[in-house]
């Protein structure tokens, strides 16, 4: 059994100015800059994994989360489920494109089950709210399981059952079919580790993954 993770409508700290005045501001996901870093792993790495692909609000936070879990080997942050060929952050970010930012793990399935994933899905994020996690909103940021086969589509509406024991609300979470993926560019890969001092880092994700247990 595990304990949702509970997040706030928003997140608004306080910042020191110079003048040692304080001002309250709400940071989201769209709002950061980044840096690029390296490339993903190659196509024949991926071909050896098995693969799980996930919407739970900014991919930055899904992918930090998978990044701690034992047998995931890869974490990649793209998009799913639009009708818009190759789009773009931007277009993305705007919700016309039809696409969720999702994380897309690759996994060694002799160390962690799909299920096991499935559980750490419901761990890490509200999937309750519709559209929408924590200041980050907008269908681009929905609660969604692409499968890649039945035996994923039966394995996530059994997890999605089971799961919604341990929430009030009624999960919104979908599940649907894998279509084709775009991965994001590169200043997305890897964000939290290469950003970690970004303030989307230290008062959304690092939270979190304190919470979780996974830093």
């Amino acid at each position: 059994m595990f304990k949702p993770f509970n997040h706030r409508p928003a997140h608004s700290v306080a910042i020191s100015l110079i003048s040692l005045l304080f001002a309250s501001v709400s940071v989201s996901c769209a709002q950061e800059n980044s840096q690029p870093v390296s490339a993903p792993m190659t196509q024949e790495e991926k071909s050896s994994l098995s693969v799980a692909t996930f919407g739970a609000g900014c991919f930055w936070c899904v992918e930090a989360v998978f990044q701690n879990i034992e047998g995931v080997r890869n974490v990649e942050s793209g998009y799913m489920g639009g009708h818009v060929d190759n789009p773009t952050y931007r277009e993305v970010s705007m919700g016309t494109t039809g696409h969720a930012e999702v994380a897309q793990i690759h996994y060694n399935p002799e160390i962690i089950t799909y299920e096991t994933i499935l559980d750490w899905l419901w761990r890490s994020h509200d999937p309750t709210t519709l559209n929408r996690q924590g200041a980050d909103v907008g269908t681009q940021y929905r609660s969604v399981i692409f499968y890649h086969d039945q035996t994923q589509r039966t394995a996530a509406e059994t997890s999605k059952a089971e799961a919604q024991k341990n929430f009030k609300d009624p999960i919104v979470t979908e599940i649907t079919k894998a279509t084709h993926y775009y991965v994001a560019e590169d200043y997305h890969q890897n964000y939290y580790r290469e950003n970690a001092s970004a303030p989307y880092c230290q008062m959304v994700i690092r939270p979190k993954l304190q919470k979780l247990g996974l830093e």
